[in-house]
């Protein structure tokens, strides 16, 4: 009988760690499965530029996984059943249940509406693949037409500066405004803040500062002051959170649907549950809460794969360091920020600009892509056998013998 490690999502925290679980733990002892809705990686960090209109590798997640013995179920998961060990998917042969013994729920985070009415019937966003190929399409559109389309990006926090700079200098016969609830960059440094004027002033994007969207409608947005803003496509950048379903099942959750852990990524409420990424609330080294990022991606998935891997051979577990130490913007493909962040979570006057920004922001996105589809690399190759049986698996195993 061997230890059911199910995972789910395959971005830049599941894919990982289902690739490093299939690497550290010897297939005569484990059955891993990682669940995902699409059959490729999604470079989630480059969606902007997708949209925008350039070629983004999307590496096969059976080519990703290659090696690691881990099985691939392409289906969208659509509850979780933490009591009796299930997940439920659906795919397009009707779906149906997985068990597991040990879970790392890594489904990450969709756009949030912010219960701003039309967000969903009438704005684009950039949060997944298949919305961001439709804004693709969209520009498409109003670039043929030749009449210089509006386009409305609604949010200044990252996602929302990475997307209209990309879409202005990718498609300059467009016209791009950037909508910002407060002031532009308002949490970078002053040499950050003046240099995202400058460069939205050298691409032409608009800025419409304090700003608060109560509204969108088909051609336009609502602001609380009553402004109307003209658009033609609008791109709604404005906050993300966490799928429902880590709320629906039970686990516990903060108001905002993350899930609770301890240190070493655990549920604080299901000892057999472990999760990473977005999806999980968890408290850094600076004893803040970790922001949603890849970075922080990264060191969740790290340590949730060395506290599972820990847990079942006998092991150590180590502890990863849980730090946010910068921000890196994108604006456009030949200038950016580097942002230093302090230990409270602010800005530090030291940052990055221009050239040299945008090759480090570069380095950063292909070694993100590098890191997840070589997960193991550099690692022992032996591979570990599991001598801590988990209650679930003990309880399974009770089960079977009678």
């Amino acid at each position: 009988m061997k230890h059911r490690i199910v995972v789910l999502g395959a971005g830049y925290a599941g894919a990982y760690a289902a690739g490093v679980l299939g690497r550290r733990l010897s297939p005569e002892d484990t059955e891993i499965t990682v669940v995902n809705a699409e059959p490729d990686f999604v470079q989630r960090l480059r969606l902007h530029q997708f949209a925008a209109g350039q070629e983004i590798e999307a590496p096969k997640l059976t080519d990703v996984l290659a090696g690691t013995g881990v099985r691939l179920r392409v289906a969208r998961v659509t509850a979780v059943d933490p009591e009796r060990r299930v997940v439920e998917v659906a795919d397009g042969e009707g779906g149906g249940e997985i068990a597991y013994d040990t879970l790392l729920y890594a489904l990450g985070s969709r756009v949030a509406d912010g219960g701003v009415p039309g967000v969903g019937e009438h704005a684009h966003d950039v949060a997944g693949r298949a919305s961001a190929l439709r804004l693709r399409e969209r520009l498409d559109v109003l670039e043929r037409r030749g009449e210089g389309g509006r386009v409305l990006v609604v949010g200044d926090g990252l996602t929302g500066i990475e997307t209209a700079t990309e879409i202005a200098e990718s498609r300059p016969g467009l016209s791009v405004t950037l909508v910002a609830r407060g002031e532009l960059g308002a949490r970078l440094s002053a040499g950050a803040r003046d240099h995202l004027r400058r460069a939205c002033e050298r691409l032409g994007v608009e800025v419409v500062e304090h700003a608060e969207v109560v509204a969108v409608e088909a051609a336009r947005v609502v602001c609380a002051d009553g402004t109307v803003l003209a658009s033609d496509a609008t791109v709604w950048t404005a906050g993300f959170a966490v799928h429902p379903i880590a709320a629906a099942s039970g686990l516990e959750v903060t108001e905002e649907g993350r899930i609770v852990v301890d240190r070493q990524m655990r549920s604080v409420s299901h000892p057999e549950v472990y999760a990473a990424g977005d999806a999980l609330h968890v408290i850094g080294d600076n004893g803040r809460p970790l922001p949603m990022s890849c970075a922080s991606a990264g060191y969740t998935a790290r340590q949730a794969v060395g506290a599972i891997v820990g847990g079942l051979t006998g092991r150590e577990v180590p502890r990863v360091k849980l730090e946010y130490v910068a921000n890196h913007i994108s604006l456009g493909r030949r200038d950016a920020i580097f942002q230093f962040i302090d230990g409270e979570g602010n800005a530090k006057p030291k940052c990055l600009r221009g050239r040299r920004a945008a090759r480090l922001k570069a380095v950063v996105l292909k070694g993100s892509l590098w890191g997840t589809s070589h997960p193991t690399f550099g690692m022992p190759q032996r591979r570990l056998r599991v001598t801590v049986a988990s209650a679930a698996f003990a309880e399974r195993a009770e089960r079977a013998a009678v």
